[in-house]
Order: structure tokens, then sequence, then C-alpha cells
């Protein structure tokens, strides 16, 4: 039942356009946890002069992996979709770096998933971001 799970949920987050626009590939996934790498690409850039990617492009890594872990928990439901997510961005990525996401879906409600997320870039101790938040969990007619 978990492979299955875990299955589904690789192949809906490799299917997004918007993790293929901005060429985010899933690491590992299962029993909760999701991790998914974003490299380095000049399309990312929100400040030229710096060459640092976009927050909007970190969010949107941060908001894809947090769904994965959720979609991959054992006590998952047939989707989710985000309520809530609240993202701390402490700074910016160095230039050239890929960003890994990775994400712990820790509680699960009969309706709500609670997840934490954090963003590395590999060169400091101190993360690009990291954010917590809530999913629906959508269950089927009983």
């Amino acid at each position: 039942m978990q492979a299955d799970r875990t299955k589904i949920a690789r192949q809906f987050i490799e299917g997004l356009p918007h993790c293929n626009a901005l060429g985010m590939s899933l690491s590992s996934i299962g029993e909760g946890e999701a991790e998914i790498l974003m490299p380095y690409a000049e399309k990312l850039i929100g400040d030229p002069e710096a060459g640092v990617i976009h927050g909007g492009a970190v969010s949107a890594l941060m908001d894809t992996c947090a769904g994965a872990a959720v979609m991959s928990h054992p006590e998952a439901g047939l989707a989710t979709a985000t309520l809530d997510l609240r993202i701390d961005y402490m700074r910016a990525a160095k230039p050239g770096a890929t960003v890994t996401a990775h994400a712990i879906c820790y509680h699960m409600t009969r309706s709500v998933a609670f997840v934490r997320v954090s963003a590395t870039d590999g060169t400091s101790d101190v993360p690009v971001a990291a954010a917590t938040g809530a999913f629906t969990v959508e269950r089927g007619k009983s």
C-alpha cells in the first residue's frame, strides 16, 4: 500500500508543469518525507545584479515538496492542497548552487496535515528558507 502511495505521489509531482518549468526533480519520497532539487538556472534569477534566484521559485519548490510529503504519508488521503504556508527567508541562495527542499509531514488529522520544510543550497549551515504549513487531507466518500 505504501509503495503504491509513493508511486502515485512521484508520478503526480513529476507531471506538474510548474515543476518542469522550474527544473525541479524529485530526489526521494516516502513515509511522509520528500526531497526535491531545483538546479540554478538563469531564468530563475530575481536579482540580475547579484544573480540570486527569485524567492517565488524557492517558494514554489518548498510548497511542492511539502505537498509531496503529505501525499506520501502512510495516512494520506486521495489528494491534498495547501491551506497555509509560512516561509521565513533567511538568506539568498548562492548563485550557481542547486537549492534542495526537504519536507516532513509530522502530524496528520482526519482533514489536515502539518508539514515542516527547509531549503538549503549546500554552502552554509544556515538554510535559505524554512517553512511550516497546513495541507488538506481529502478523503473519499465513505
